[in-house]
């Protein structure tokens, strides 16, 4: 343990948190830093907490974008940053066993030298930890085919509020004895239990993928041709959107060439579609999604799997491209698919109406939007714009009939619109398991509920 404010300052907030400029303060600081590398340390640190009812936040690689690994004042941060190890993979059962700190990549990368592969696919892939993936449930860009992180996990082992070790799930194909406690867990961000083990299933590695980039000169062109793909049930594994604000600034980070053109006259397209599969006939699959772009202005297969990741890979760098415009408040929600168009004209209008910047890319196979508020933190006027557009955006979602968040959580970014998803009963249940599970209420005290 360490009481080092040098050390202290680097976890006292995550990515979302420090990012937002939403109104929201940043931390006064934890007052400890934890760094386990066993789960008997986790069962030892959060037993001593639980004696003293001193919160606890725990942190993998602070990627998250809700503010959920975000510490108050008074608590004690444990990171998971040393407990790094793949301690099993098992092709015959197609699985893997992991420590939370291990990076999404790293795991991926260990699979496919198995022949086998990892699916989930976040953008912070590269940095992102499994024990972080598993508190978000987190999803990315393979999600149209393959689902979110908890599709894959099958069994964890937790650490309760008061040191108290348990296993949930299974290593079988089947099981069913007991409460489903292991997807209570996932997705509760840190609030119920601390995740010391994860068991994770595994799946054949399908062919390389080829990618089809699709260019419009609007965003109902692009809607009505996501909207087509989706309808025509085609083995898709990625379906990606990047607006004319995000691919402006993507082209300006990385040089790719995606807006057409030099200079300050250059033209940039309303939208473009990435669309991928990773079917053994990926490209009939392609030519099919080809068909179906009736109102692209342009159409390119990327034959070449290498030139196709580094088209995914552009689209990575959506959050990054953006941040340079400014400060930033990154939205996620989720709306029905065949309702996406619609949030994007919202999102259009409450730019217009608010006077800002604001970049949207995201999932258009599933119907998760990543809208992007760039805005200046030293301008009150600027940041209260920018939170009213964020409130306008998440309101919209709900009333296109989505959801608050499709898969960076609630965290403390979104607690206050909590209420406005679930019902008085369900949110009733939710802290009546909160309290059965964390009874002092040291467990991330402050996010989600």
């Amino acid at each position: 343990m360490t009481t080092d404010p040098d050390l202290l300052a680097p976890v006292a907030v995550d990515q979302g948190w420090a990012g937002a400029g939403s109104g929201a303060q940043p931390s006064t600081g934890p007052v400890a830093l934890v760094r386990p590398r066993t789960t008997a340390d986790v069962a030892a640190a959060l037993a001593i907490a639980h004696e003293h009812r001193v919160p606890v936040v725990v942190r993998g690689a602070g990627s998250g974008l809700a503010g959920a690994a975000t510490a108050p004042p008074g608590s004690v941060v444990l990171s998971t940053a040393r407990m790094t190890r793949i301690l099993e993979l098992d092709p015959v059962e197609r699985l893997a066993v992991v420590q939370p700190g291990v990076v999404t990549a790293e795991l991926r990368a260990a699979a496919a030298q198995a022949g086998l592969a990892y699916p989930p696919d976040p953008g912070s892939v590269a940095y992102s930890t499994i024990g972080g993936n598993v508190a978000t449930n987190a999803g990315g860009m393979c999600c149209v085919k393959y689902g979110v992180t908890g599709d894959f996990v099958l069994g964890l082992e937790v650490v309760w509020a008061d040191g108290t070790v348990s296993r949930t799930g299974r290593r079988t194909v089947k099981g069913v004895a007991g409460y489903d406690l292991t997807s209570l867990l996932v997705g509760s961000e840190g609030t119920l239990g601390v995740v010391t083990e994860v068991t994770l299933r595994l799946v054949p590695a399908p062919p390389p993928a080829l990618t089809l980039v699709a260019t419009f000169g609007t965003l109902t062109a692009a809607g009505e041709a996501v909207g087509a793909l989706v309808g025509a049930g085609l083995d898709l594994s990625a379906l990606e959107v990047m607006d004319r604000t995000t691919l402006a600034a993507v082209d300006d980070l990385t040089g790719m060439g995606l807006a057409s053109g030099a200079g300050p006259d250059r033209r940039t397209p309303a939208a473009m579609l990435l669309v991928q599969s990773d079917s053994p006939a990926a490209a009939d699959v392609l030519a099919r999604a080809a068909a179906l772009c009736t109102g692209a202005d342009d159409l390119a297969v990327a034959e070449d799997p290498a030139e196709g990741e580094a088209l995914m890979e552009a689209r990575r760098q959506a959050l990054p491209a953006l941040e340079r415009l400014g400060d930033w408040i990154l939205d996620d929600v989720c709306v029905p698919r065949g309702r996406t168009v619609a949030l994007l004209r919202r999102v259009e209008e409450i730019a217009a109406a608010e006077g800002l910047v604001i970049g949207v890319f995201g999932h258009a196979g599933d119907g998760n939007m990543h809208p992007t508020i760039v805005h200046d933190r030293s301008d009150p006027a600027s940041v209260a714009a920018a939170q009213r557009a964020f409130d306008a955006i998440t309101a919209a979602a709900l009333d296109l009939g989505g959801t608050i968040t499709g898969e960076h959580g609630v965290g403390r970014l979104k607690r206050s619109w909590l209420a406005r998803e679930l019902d008085p009963g369900t949110l009733a249940a939710s802290r009546a398991v909160k309290a059965a599970l964390d009874p002092r209420g040291i467990l991330n005290p402050g996010a989600v509920l």
